[in-house]
């Protein structure tokens, strides 16, 4: 038996515009299945169908104006009967096979992956659908742009819907860009299941709707910094030592050496790497790298050690190379060159690769302490503070002392804390004797 479908009593509401078609010829639907979204000036309304059927022509098209009694569709009725028996029939007949492996439904693979955050339970039972279902549209805009049962489909995936991009008109978001995001989260590239970064992508907002804005590009260097810190932020799970070195004696040192040498000008990332080196050398496992599996620490029996230089268009990682094999002025005077040419780019791609260690030093600039994000595929970086003159005691005499602060960030799947704290009290004894190098 066919029957018409036409628009239900809306009130005195007419010519609304249909912005989504939820159906199509041949679909098999159930009673109250939501069929066409409607939008007016100031509501959105969704219309299901008042039977079970099988859909045979959809007479409207997204864009199309209705009112009350205008046609929506013409469709076969399956009674109650026949449902049943059919139903009844293909259960008997056909068992639900078992999913192929690799193919099980989206939330059962989500469930077992445990991404509770992204995939809620399914047995919340769904929102009862009335005969036609309206939602007031946020009179600023603000609110995401998506009818009720896109919304109540996102709620029963878990997905939050500011992350999703609108393919439909005006950007709406409709079920198929709700569906297109849970499957790039799931499979995209990240942990092979689930990609972090779509977890915490930035929500469009106007902002300019608050007061005056600029907009500026970023440059090439902070898109490449801010995807790899990203990706490190996410991925690791960072914990940072911060410690003191009294660096009075090597300060007394190197302005020796500035006064009486005719070479480069020594600054004090030399000496802290040449430390570091020393330290490495003793707690192999911070310059080391977490094996593609997790299950192995690949140690390196080289010291490629980065430091961090900051440049008009962002931060840099150059790699000096062998550091255990130079000397203090020879080290001294390849850091210089190197950054010259970082803040002009005229770095080579081989000479910001293979570091084992890095160092992010920002004595220059200030500070007390910071938290410095681990270059990734690395296990440990260094952060080094301005030094500050300080009063510390001596037996019972108050003594001046230049003290540097330190801020080692850890991998803590790789390195516990007790190792950590170790790290740094074995580096603060190296830099407070400076005939230990």
């Amino acid at each position: 038996m066919t029957e018409k479908v036409v628009v239900p009593d809306i009130g005195d509401i007419r010519d609304v515009e249909v912005i989504e078609i939820l159906i199509q010829p041949g679909e098999e639907i159930d009673a109250e299945q939501l069929l066409i979204t409607l939008e007016s000036d100031k509501a959105v309304m969704e219309v299901p169908a008042p039977f079970a059927g099988t859909v045979r022509k959809v007479a409207l098209k997204v864009g199309d104006r209705v009112s009350q009694g205008t046609s929506i569709l013409e469709m076969d009725i399956r009674g109650p009967d026949e449902s049943s028996i059919a139903d009844g029939q293909k259960a008997e007949a056909e068992p639900e096979p078992e999913p192929e492996p690799g193919k099980e439904p989206m939330l059962e693979v989500a469930r077992r992956a445990g991404l509770d955050p992204l995939i809620k339970s399914m047995d919340t039972p769904a929102t009862t659908v009335s005969p036609v279902h309206e939602v007031l549209s946020s009179p600023s805009g603000t609110g995401v742009h998506a009818g009720p049962s896109v919304r109540q489909f996102a709620r029963e995936l878990g997905a939050d819907l500011s992350h999703v991009r609108g393919t439909g008109r005006k950007g709406r978001i409709v079920k198929e860009d709700v569906k297109r995001f849970v499957k790039e989260v799931l499979t995209g590239p990240g942990t092979g299941l689930f990609d972090l970064q779509a977890l915490s992508l930035q929500p469009e907002i106007d902002f300019s709707r608050f007061g005056e804005i600029e907009l500026r590009n970023l440059s090439r260097i902070r898109k490449v910094s801010a995807d790899r810190l990203h990706r490190s932020w996410l991925g690791i799970p960072h914990v940072t030592q911060h410690g003191d070195a009294d660096i009075t004696a090597f300060e007394a040192l190197r302005k020796k050496w500035n006064s009486k040498s005719a070479g480069p000008h020594l600054t004090l990332l030399p000496f802290v790497m040449k430390a570091v080196v020393a330290v490495l050398q003793r707690f192999p496992d911070f310059n080391a790298s977490l094996g593609p599996g997790g299950e192995e620490l690949i140690v390196k029996k080289y010291y490629h050690i980065g430091f961090a230089v900051d440049t008009p268009d962002g931060l840099v990682v150059p790699v000096s190379r062998n550091v255990d094999g130079k000397k203090i002025q020879e080290l001294a005077g390849e850091l210089a060159e190197i950054s010259a040419r970082a803040r002009v780019k005229k770095l080579r791609p081989s000479e910001m690769q293979g570091g084992t260690f890095t160092i992010s030093s920002l004595g220059g600039i200030g500070g007390t302490a910071f938290t410095p994000i681990i270059n990734n595929p690395e296990v440990a970086i260094l952060g080094v503070s301005r030094a500050r003159l300080q009063g510390v005691y001596e037996g019972d005499a108050l003594c001046p002392r230049m003290i540097l602060p330190l801020s080692l960030s850890y991998d803590h799947r790789v390195i516990d804390g007790a190792a950590a704290a170790r790290f740094i009290v074995f580096l603060a004894d190296i830099l407070a004797r400076p005939e230990a190098l």
